[in-house]
C-alpha cells in the first residue's frame, strides 16, 4: 500500500513540475516582449511579470521538482529491480535531460530578473517545447515499457518535434500578420 501512495505523490509532483515548466517560458516570452514596449508600459509590466515568474518558479516549480525526484528515489528504493530494466535506464536519461532543462530555465530566469534579455520571444517559444518533448517521451516509455519498439519511438519523437516546429512556424506567420 505504501508503494501506491508514494507513486501517487510522485505523479502529482511530476504534473505540477511540468505545469511550472510549461508556463514559465510563456512568462519569459511576455517579459522579453515587455522590454520592447514604451517605457510607461514596460515600467508597469516588468515588475508584475517578474513577481509572477518568481512565485511560479520558487513556490511551485522548484518544490515540485524536488518532491518529484524525492518520491522517485523512494520508489526506486521500494522497487530496486526496476534498475535492471532497459526502459528505466532510458527513462532516467530523459529525467537527466529534464533536470538539465530545468536548470537552464533557472539561469534564464536569473538573467531576466536582472533585465538581461538574451532570447527572442520566438526563440523562447521554441525553447518552451523542450519540456513537451521530454514529457511525451517519458509517458510513452513508462506506459509501453518493453513493448515499445525503440526505433519507432525515436522516429515518432523526431516526427513529433518536426510537427511542433511546423505548427510554430504557422503560428508565427499568422501572429506577424
Amino acid at each position: 500500500m505504501e508503494y501506491l501512495y508514494i507513486k501517487s505523490l510522485h505523479l502529482i509532483f511530476v504534473i505540477t513540475w511540468f505545469a511550472g515548466l510549461f508556463y514559465i517560458p510563456r512568462l519569459f516570452v511576455y517579459q522579453i516582449e515587455a522590454h520592447a514596449r514604451p517605457k510607461m508600459e514596460r515600467d508597469i509590466l516588468l515588475p508584475q511579470l517578474k513577481l509572477m515568474t518568481k512565485r511560479l518558479w520558487f513556490i511551485i516549480t522548484w518544490p515540485s521538482a524536488a518532491l518529484a525526484i524525492g518520491f522517485a528515489v523512494w520508489l526506486l528504493i521500494l522497487q530496486p529491480s526496476w534498475l535492471d530494466q532497459a526502459w528505466m535506464h532510458v527513462k532516467l536519461v530523459f529525467v537527466v535531460l529534464l533536470i538539465i532543462y530545468h536548470l537552464k530555465t533557472h539561469f534564464i530566469h536569473l538573467q531576466l530578473a536582472r533585465d538581461e534579455v538574451r532570447w527572442t520571444s520566438s526563440g523562447m517559444r521554441i525553447y518552451n517545447e523542450g519540456a513537451t518533448l521530454i514529457l511525451f517521451s517519458v509517458v510513452f516509455l513508462v506506459i509501453l515499457k518493453n513493448a515499445m519498439n525503440w526505433i519507432y519511438g525515436v522516429v515518432g519523437l523526431v516526427v513529433f518535434a518536426v510537427i511542433l516546429m511546423l505548427l510554430f512556424k504557422v503560428y508565427q506567420h499568422f501572429r506577424e500578420k
